[in-house]
C-alpha cells in the first residue's frame, strides 16, 4: 500500500495491557507492563526487544490467542474477545501440517470461511502465484527447504486477506540471502494500493532489518516487558541499506538499549586485586544472572584482549552473529565479574580480566569462584550448601529460595546458570543423579578422602591382625 495515502484510522490496538503467568508454588511472573500499541493503516511497525523480554507474548495477545490479565485489545475502536479478525499470524517454526501439501497448508487457512471450494481454490492459486510457489502445490513440507516452507506460512496467512499481518522473526529460521528476497517481497506486497495486508506488524531482534522495513519502531524492554520507546522512520521506499539516515537511526536504537542497561559513566581504570572476597551485605540487592555460558564470557575477554581492550558491543553482537541482547548480557555477565566494564556502547576489559586470561586453568577457575562470591545469590547459596553438608540441597528447594529472592525472573533459568557458573568457580555442583546442589569436590579433595580411607582400612586391618596374634 502506497504510504502517500497513508491515514491515521485505528486497525487494531492494546490498551493497558498486562500479562502476568502463574508459576509453580503459587508465585507469579510479570511479563507484560502497561502495554499500548497502535496499529494503524498503512504503517509496518517493528517490535525490537532482547530475548525474553515478551516480544512472542504481545503478538500472541493481538492475534487472541492469549487473553491478557489486565487490559483490552481493540479492533476499529471495539473490544474483542477471542481472536482478532484483523490479524494473521505467521510464526516462527513454519507450523506447516507434514501430512498436507503446499495447496493443502495453504487452503486450510480457508475452511473457516464462507468461501465456496471453487472460490477457495481460485483464491489459494492467486496466492501461489504471487509468493512464488508455482511448481510446489502438491510438495509435502519434509520435501522444501526451509525458506521455501516460511514461502508457504507467509502464503497460508495472506491468503484470508488479512488487514495486519503479524510476523514472529519470520527470516531467523532461513540463510541470509533468502531473508533478504522474503523480505523485499513481504514489502512489494505491503505497497499494493487498495488490497491486504493494510499493515505489517512483525517481531524482530535484528535491528538492521527493521530500520530497513518499519515507518514505526516501538522498543520494548526487559522482564516485565514495557514501551521503552516509540520511534518512527519517515524515510521514503525504496530505501538503500547504505542510507546514512538509516544507519543514523540504527545508531540510536543501539544508543537507547545500551543506556537501558548499561551505565552511562566512564569507568575508573584502577587495579581489582585478587584480595580476600569482599563483604557481601545481608540488604544488598540481589541481582538476576544473564542466562550466558562460561565459555561466552571467556569468548569475550579473549575477543577483548585481541583487539587492544576495547570493543563496542554492537560490533561484538554482529560478528559473533549473536542476537543483541544477548549480546548485551555476554557483557553484563562479565561486568558483575569485574572482569569487563561496559561505558555506552563500549565494553572495555579491565585488570582482572586480563589477569584471568594470563591465568592457567586452575587459577581461572580460582578467580571465577573468588568473583562468584561478590555476588550475592552465590554467597547465599554457597553458605546453604555448606551448611546442609553432603547431602546437598534439592532442585526443588533451590528453585523454590529463587523464586522469593526474584520473584519476577523465571527461577529455573535461574538455576541452571548458577549451578554451571558455581560448578566452573568450584563453590557447588548439580548432581543429577540425587537432583541436588552439593558441595564441589575438587581432585585433590578426592585423593586425600581416598587416602584417608586407605589409611583408615590399613589401621583396621592392622588392628585386626594385632588382636589375632595376641
Amino acid at each position: 500500500m502506497n504510504e502517500n495515502n497513508k491515514q491515521n484510522n485505528i486497525i487494531t490496538e492494546l490498551r493497558d495491557v498486562d500479562m502476568v503467568f502463574s508459576q509453580p508454588g503459587g508465585r507469579e511472573l510479570k511479563v507484560l507492563d502497561n502495554i499500548n500499541l497502535q496499529i494503524r493503516d498503512s504503517e509496518v511497525v517493528c517490535l525490537l526487544g532482547p530475548s525474553g523480554c515478551g516480544k512472542t507474548t504481545l503478538l500472541r495477545i493481538l492475534a487472541g490467542l492469549i487473553k491478557p490479565t489486565r487490559g483490552v485489545v481493540k479492533y476499529r475502536g471495539q473490544p474483542i474477545h477471542g481472536f482478532n479478525p484483523a490479524v494473521s499470524l505467521v510464526f516462527q517454526s513454519f507450523a506447516l501440517f507434514p501430512w498436507l501439501t503446499v495447496e493443502e497448508n495453504i487452503e486450510e487457512a480457508l475452511k473457516s470461511t464462507n468461501l465456496t471450494m471453487e472460490k477457495r481454490r481460485k483464491r489459494v492459486r492467486q496466492i501461489i502465484d504471487m509468493i512464488g510457489l508455482e511448481g510446489f502445490e502438491d510438495t509435502h513440507p519434509r520435501e522444501l527447504s526451509g525458506g521455501m516452507k516460511q514461502r508457504v506460512s507467509i502464503a497460508r496467512a495472506l491468503v484470508v486477506e488479512p488487514e495486519v499481518l503479524c510476523l514472529d522473526e519470520p527470516f531467523s529460521q532461513v540463510d541470509a540471502l533468502t531473508a533478504e528476497s522474503l523480505r523485499a517481497e513481504m514489502l512489494n506486497i505491503w505497497m499494493e494500493e487498495d488490497v491486504n495486508p493494510r499493515s505489517i506488524f512483525m517481531v524482530s531482534h535484528d535491528i538492521t532489518e527493521v530500520v530497513w522495513l518499519a515507518t514505526k519502531i516501538i522498543i520494548l524492554g526487559n522482564i516485565p516487558g514495557k514501551v521503552l520507546s516509540v520511534l518512527d522512520n519517515p524515510l521514503p521506499f525504496p530505501r538503500d541499506y547504505r542510507d546514512p539516515t538509516l544507519t543514523m537511526l540504527q545508531e540510536r536504537i543501539y544508543d537507547l538499549l545500551a543506556k537501558r542497561i548499561m551505565p552511562d559513566e566512564e569507568p575508573e581504570l584502577k587495579v581489582v586485586t585478587p584480595s580476600p572476597v569482599k563483604k557481601v551485605e545481608a540488604e544488598a540487592t540481589l541481582e538476576a544472572l544473564p542466562p550466558v555460558q562460561v565459555s561466552q564470557v571467556v569468548g569475550l575477554l579473549e575477543m577483548l584482549d585481541d583487539r587492544g581492550g576495547e570493543v563496542n558491543l554492537f560490533a561484538f553482537a554482529n560478528e559473533l552473529g549473536l542476537e543483541f541482547g544477548h549480546a548485551i548480557a555476554v557483557a553484563k555477565a562479565a561486568e558483575m565479574l569485574d572482569f569487563v566494564d561496559t561505558p555506552r556502547q563500549r565494553v572495555l576489559l579491565m585488570p582482572l580480566g586480563r589477569d584471568f586470561l594470563r591465568a592457567d586453568v586452575n587459577e581461572r577457575k580460582e578467580i571465577w569462584g573468588r568473583q562468584l562470591l561478590t555476588i550475592r545469590l552465590f554467597h547465599i547459596f554457597k553458605n546453604m550448601v555448606e551448611l546442609v553438608g553432603d547431602d546437598g540441597i534439592p532442585e526443588e528447594r533451590v528453585i523454590s529460595e529463587i523464586e522469593m529472592f526474584l520473584p519476577s525472573e523465571n527461577p529455573h533459568t535461574i538455576f541452571e546458570f548458577l549451578a554451571a557458573w558455581g560448578q566452573y568457580g568450584e563453590l557447588f555442583r548439580y548432581d543429577p543423579d540425587s537432583e541436588c546442589l552439593v558441595p564441589f569436590i575438587t581432585e585433590e579433595d578426592r585423593q586425600a578422602e581416598a587416602e584417608e580411607e586407605a589409611s583408615a582400612a590399613q589401621e583396621d586391618l592392622e588392628e585386626h591382625q594385632s588382636e589375632r596374634e595376641s
